[in-house]
Formats: C-alpha cells, structure tokens, sequence
C-alpha cells in the first residue's frame, strides 16, 4: 500500500454559526477571527469498545482548535493512524508461488508534546469560525485499543469521538477530570485522504447523528477491493506483499504495544493470503453492506491516476451512493493518490468551503445547485457534468473480428503467462507478442469518453500454475500525459499561522510526457473465484469456461485518431501474486467483450 503515506497531509477544521453575518454579496463565513488566539485543549474520548481486552473501554486521543469565542461552532474532524509515525515492518515474501492452478524494527516518529495540526484545515477553516478536530485512531499515537486496518472497532472509536461533540460520550482530560465539548454546535464533518478519508466512509455507514457531511478523498470503500480482486490475492500498486497485518503492525505505535499481539495474530491468520476469498473477515471491512444507513452528504473525491486505492473504490462507493439518492458530489482529477489541494489549489479550497458551509452551517451557498461532478479529462482540462457518469449506452465492444479486431485465428487465440514482465512492457503496441493478446479498435473518428466502471467477459481455458486473468484498458495514440506531481520553490499562504505552522504551503505542478499509449483501467481475476468471491472452484485444465469480471472505475477521454485496445495477460507483475512461468491461457474471442459506457 502504503495507505498511510498520503494520509500524512490530512487537515480539517470545525465551524458552526456564523460569528457575524456573512458580508453583503459574498454569503458564506468570514476570516475574522483570530488565530493566534485559538483555544487549544487535549481530550480522552471514551469509546464502547475495548479491542485491547485489558478490561475497559478504549479511550481516543483528540486534539481540538477552536475559535475564541461565545458561540458554539461545528467541527471539521480528521481521524488517522498516522499522527504518531510508523513502525518499519517488512511486507510478506509470498509473492512468488512454487504453483496454484493444479486440478520488524520499530522507527517511531516522536510524539509532539506541543498541540500543533499539520496540513491547511486550521490555517483556513479556523478563522472562518469553525473547529478543527484531530484523533489518533485507535492503537495509534496517545489512544488506546488496538489498530485492525478497517476493522469495527476503529470504526467505533472515531464515531465515538462524533458522539463526543454532541453531548452522547464522555470525555476526559489528562487528569481524568471530565470534559464536554459544551463549545460544540454538534454538527460535524470529517475529512481526509487514504486511510484519513476511509474512517469517514466508516463511520458515515454507522448513521451516527450529528455527522453532517463527510470528504472523503482517495479513500477505501471496501477493504477487500484494496488486498484482494475477484478472489485473488492482489497488492496496491508499489507495495507487493503488503496485507492488514503489515499495515496494522506498521500503525501500531500507543504505548504497550504488546497488549495487541493476539490481535496482529488474528488478523495474519484470518486475512488469509492462499485462498484470498471473501469472508466474514473482509465484510467487517465492507462499508458498501451499510451504505443504506449513511445520513451524510458525501463530497467524493478520487485521483484517475491513483495506484494505490483505486479507483473502483471510488466508482462502487458512487454508485451504492446515487441508488440511495445521498446528497453528493464527486471531483475526479488527473493526479495519483494525494489532495486535491496539490492538484487545483484555489478552487478546492473555494468548493470545500462553500461544502462546509452548506453543511455545518446551513448557509445556503448554491452549491447543491451546481453540476455535481467536475472531472479533469486531461492535465489541466476540467469538465462539469449534471450527472456522473455521463449518460450513454453501454457498449460491449466485441473481440476478434467485432469491434475490436485481434490478429491471427479468430476461433481459439492463445498466450503464455510470463510473470517476470511489467503490463506497461507487454502493452507496447509494436508487434504481436506471445505473452498476451490485443485487441484494438480502428482509429476514432471522433473524440470518445469513457465514465464509469468497464467489466470483460473472456471465454478461455487455462492450463499451468497461474489462476489469474487480467484485462488491461489501453489508450493507443500518442499525447501528452499526467506523468506526475512536482514540487515548487514558491508558497501559497491559505491562512494565519504561528511559529510552527505558519499556514504556508509549497505549491506544485503536474509534470507530462508525451507517449504513445496509456493504461486506462485495470481488472483481474481468480478462475476458481468465476462464481463468487467468496468461493473458490478449482478448473480444469484446457476446459474452457466463461469468465466475468469489472475493471477499474475510470473517466477518459480518448482521441480522435486514437484506438481502444483491450489486453488480456495472465500474471500482472506489479499487482497479483507470481506463479511459475508457463501457463496457457486459451481465448475465445468471438464469445468474448469489453463492456464500456462511452459518450
């Protein structure tokens, strides 16, 4: 993964009723309160678990700034497991299989005693009148219990922190004095990215009163999607051998940490790296089997280039969303796994605000009037929509001679696994090449964009070690394209500061490089899983079967001039697991198609 690397940047802040009118003609809250002057305490939430089994209730770690002043405010809260650094754990060396398919040390960040608040949401939000919360998740940092990678009672120790803020859970400072937080409206919205912006899906799908509105950017909807694909074991990109135990050893930074050594053991052994089928386990980690119960506008947000949480995370958690019909609105940009504050400065510290003020201030801002998606079709190129995806037909482009045409024998079409290649190395367009198969349309004629989630239906039969089928959406023509994120020398400045945390921020800049194709969307799949994720069915080698599976949500915009393609390899290098070289995998392509929603 690692999850928690984009997470570190996470801010947010608390608001509530305005501390004075909204100026004449530009309606919204102010910066006119002093930050400087902000009130900042220290506070022990107690939750209604105890995950670490020492007998009592895990207590959370929340740091609070607030305005000084004599009115209550909503809150603006970012939960994570990040604030206390990470432990250097070593992923799993299972990557590479011996066959399949057959009928650490501690680096611990120092604590800062001082009660400061990295990223922008302070230096913005508090001075328009809102309180910003922080927490450690549990097992993490100050708090108790033990961390679970999305387990249930990480979900439950931040909701108890929203119950907290209004008035439903006790609280207590560092002398174990009781304390409220009389100061609070009640009215809460929280934010964050990756595992940051995945404890706001949770919680939200406990329904918990007072959660207004959550922010959830680069965020998890399931965490099986995250660790597994189709009944595969599959890794995030750039973190091979990566699981729930490595992630929730590696934020397992309270005191004592001993007193969670039975739960790393549990969750080692109950993640379960050789079927990687669908269990109770991973459905405690399923937010999408609680979507009914979520009460908060969602403001989505998602990086089309993100490897790491993908973007199917994204596109269900819409799409059980829409069905709902929750107050929503969805940013989609160009970049990878990072805020949007990196990407689209200035208009997304405009959106959020005008977000929040909606929500946690009832300030009727116009916003839930707006088209509800804005998607950055290309670097730089930002499109709105009044509904996303975009309406249009799916279309099941057909393989072989249909839709998209594949060379050589259009009855059955063969390639051998090769797990020692990248799918950026056997996507190359130059030539046939004996360890996948393409498919490619004829050149567009028209520009052509692609929303929503692609699935593949593939005929085939496989004989060797390997179990997986991946499906590749590629994007053939040359242009110019998102390569990366930069970092400049020159700062913007969003909001006062102090010594510390001064409000300033490094601004940055896409990079692009011209290339001659891109890989749009990802897919795969374990054949013994063709029935259910949650069950696998051994196949028989050289028996064909139909298989079925989604790829990566995507937004894409393809090319006058361009070709669709659609390539089919076994093993992806960089994702699934690794088995001997040499397996066969058999195509029908004339019963086999992509599916693809295209405008």
């Amino acid at each position: 993964m690692r999850l928690v690397l984009a997470a570190l940047v996470a801010v947010f802040g608390a608001v509530v009723v305005p501390a004075a009118p909204a100026m004449a003609g530009d309606p919204g809250t102010q910066p006119i309160h002093d930050y400087a002057s902000a009130v900042r305490e220290r506070v022990w939430v107690q939750s209604t678990v105890d995950s670490d089994s020492d007998g009592k209730p895990d207590r959370v770690a929340v740091r609070v700034i607030r305005p000084s002043v004599g009115f209550k405010v909503p809150v603006i809260f970012q939960a994570s497991p990040y604030y206390a650094g990470l432990n250097d754990v070593p992923n799993h060396d299972d990557i590479d299989r011996d066959g399949g398919l057959a009928v650490g040390s501690a680096a611990v960040a120092d604590r800062a005693q001082n009660i400061t608040f990295a990223g922008y949401l302070d230096n913005y939000f508090v001075p328009r009148g809102y309180a910003v919360v922080f927490a450690d998740s549990l097992g993490t940092g100050d708090s108790e219990g033990c961390p679970t990678s999305g387990g249930r009672n990480e979900t439950l120790g931040a909701k108890a922190v929203v119950d907290w803020l209004n008035g439903r859970a006790p609280g207590f400072d560092e002398a174990g004095n009781p304390v409220s937080a009389g100061w609070s409206t009640g009215r809460t919205g929280m934010i964050g990215v990756s595992y940051n912006g995945t404890l706001p899906n949770a919680v939200a799908a406990t329904g918990v009163k007072g959660l207004e509105t959550i922010v959830p950017i680069a965020a998890i909807s399931s965490w099986y999607d995250y660790y597994r694909a189709n009944g595969g074991v599959v890794a995030p990109g750039g973190f091979q051998g990566e699981d729930t135990d490595v992630l929730a050893k590696a934020v397992l930074t309270r005191e004592n940490p001993e007193l969670c050594a039975d739960v790393m053991a549990d969750l080692e052994r109950e993640q379960d790296r050789e079927t990687g089928d669908y269990s109770a386990y991973w459905a405690e980690r399923d937010y999408l089997r609680d979507v009914n119960k979520v009460r908060a506008s969602v403001l989505l947000v998602h990086g089309l280039h993100d490897d790491n949480v993908r973007t199917l995370q994204a596109g269900q958690w819409w799409d059980a969303l829409s069905a709902r019909g929750v107050p929503r609105k969805i940013w989609l940009h160009q970049a990878g796994h990072t805020d949007p504050f990196n990407v689209r400065r200035q208009q997304w510290l405009s959106t959020l605000h005008r977000w929040f003020d909606q929500w946690l201030y009832k300030i009727d801002t116009g916003i839930m009037r707006e088209p509800i998606a804005d998607v950055e079709t290309a670097p730089g190129v930002w499109q709105t929509s009044r509904r996303w995806p975009l309406t249009g037909s799916t279309s099941s482009l057909r393989l072989g001679d249909g839709t998209l045409g594949g060379g050589g024998s259009h009855g059955r079409q063969t390639f051998v696994d090769n797990p020692s290649r990248t799918a950026a190395d056997m996507v190359a367009p130059a030539g046939t090449d004996p360890n996948r198969l393409a498919y490619l349309s004829a050149p567009l004629t028209r520009e052509t964009r692609a929303s929503g989630t692609p699935a593949v239906t593939v005929r085939a039969d496989l004989a060797g070690d390997s179990p997986y089928l991946t499906a590749l959406l590629v994007d053939y023509g040359v242009a110019d394209r998102f390569a990366g994120v930069r970092t400049l020398p020159t700062q913007d400045c969003v909001g006062p500061g102090i010594e510390g945390d001064p409000g300033c921020f490094f601004q940055r800049e896409y990079v692009t490089a011209s290339t001659p194709f891109e890989i749009v969307s990802s897919g795969w799949l374990d054949v013994r899983n063709r029935f259910s994720p949650s069950r696998t069915v051994p196949v028989k080698a050289g028996k064909a079967y139909t298989f079925h599976w989604d790829l990566q949500t995507t937004d894409h915009v393809f090319a006058p001039g361009h070709r669709i393609g659609l390539v089919l390899i076994s093993t992806e290098r960089d994702h699934t697991l690794r088995y001997p070289a040499g397996t066969v995998v058999g195509v029908r392509p004339s019963l086999s198609s992509l599916q693809i929603r295209l405008s």
